[in-house]
């Protein structure tokens, strides 16, 4: 499939449980209290860490789909990339991205953005569901790109008023069998799952551009490592001075995801914070200069999980050259 948009960024909100009284703390969705965090990763794929762009704080009490929030954290979060590499630049978000207002922003021409958005089910959107013949349906992929079993993609475009929406957005549904002991909605028909996103790709297999969208689920793993990182818990009183502390959890992340990058590889480049700490932030070593250069040297072997280790023929340190000294 050929993609236009060739840097893909992920929007999604969480809940940030608060266990005293802090400024503009609120009762959430979820019935718990605390915050409503929107937060913008890069993503760099599924080898790869995610880099936190923005995490713009909110009450609790804030809204999912709030279009001035989203703009203002992808206005943010392109503010962060490179001058050349704001251009062609994918924004994907869940059904609280799909407003009006929101896709209406990012399909402004000065701004060559694109959009992958869940879509919320309206009845004319049930309706043109039902209408679909068998044969429309196509097989989904799974997350390897292959054939899913009970899965199918199919395009509303054409069945569908979208007048009001930004010209060129297109309408794709999928269905599955669930799960054993889901839930259906109201929304499902025929007893399957069914979800509906939009977007301006205008070329590409509906299962590619489904897939593509569905992997916007990355957000959820970007998440957990910001909330292992510090977001889990705002201490401070103000609201600005938690606004601070996400800056600083946001560095924290940016900071993991290029470590795994430039000095990490094969899967160790997706290693979580936590077994971060454990690997490799537990070693013991020591910088030392000699000989115009400067060395990092650390114990070998290393202490850390599985079966003790034989003692070394070799040396019991690893030298790293970190830089010639002038």
């Amino acid at each position: 499939m050929q993609n236009t948009a060739r840097r893909p960024k992920i929007i999604d909100a969480t809940i940030v449980i608060a266990h005293s009284e802090k400024e503009k703390t609120a009762p959430t969705w979820k019935k718990t209290f605390g915050f409503h965090p929107l937060a913008a990763f890069a993503d760099h794929g599924a080898g790869a860490a995610g880099e936190a762009l923005t995490v713009l704080l909110r009450p609790g009490n804030a809204g999912s789909n709030t279009a001035a929030e989203h703009i203002e954290v992808t206005r943010l979060a392109l503010a962060q990339l490179p001058r050349r590499a704001r251009r062609r630049v994918l924004i994907r978000t869940d059904s609280g991205g799909g407003t009006h207002g929101f896709l209406a922003w990012l399909t402004r021409p000065s701004r060559r953005l694109h959009y992958s958005v869940g879509m919320t089910i309206t009845e004319d959107m049930h309706q043109a569901i039902l209408t679909l013949p068998g044969r429309v349906w196509e097989a989904a992929y799974d997350a390897g790109g292959e054939v899913r079993p009970g899965a199918w993609v199919a395009e509303l475009t054409g069945l569908l008023d979208l007048s009001s929406w930004p010209q060129g957005m297109r309408v794709i549904v999928r269905k599955e069998r669930p799960h054993p002991g889901a839930q259906l909605r109201f929304t499902d028909t025929g007893g399957h799952r069914v979800t509906c996103f939009a977007t301006d790709a205008r070329r590409g297999q509906l299962a590619d551009l489904e897939l593509r969208h569905r992997r916007r689920a990355r957000c959820e793993d970007r998440i957990r490592c910001a909330k292992d990182t510090g977001l889990r818990n705002l201490p401070l009183h103000g609201f600005d001075q938690n606004q601070i502390w996400c800056e600083l959890v946001a560095m924290a992340c940016e900071l993991l995801a290029w470590i795994a990058m430039l000095a990490l590889d094969g899967p160790a480049r997706a290693w979580e914070p936590k077994r971060l700490r454990l690997r490799l932030f537990t070693a013991a070593g020591r910088i030392v200069r000699g000989g115009r250069r400067l060395r990092l040297r650390l114990a070998s072997p290393r202490p850390g999980p599985g079966p003790p280790r034989s003692p070394p023929r070799s040396p019991a340190c690893r030298t790293w050259h970190l830089a010639d000294q002038p």
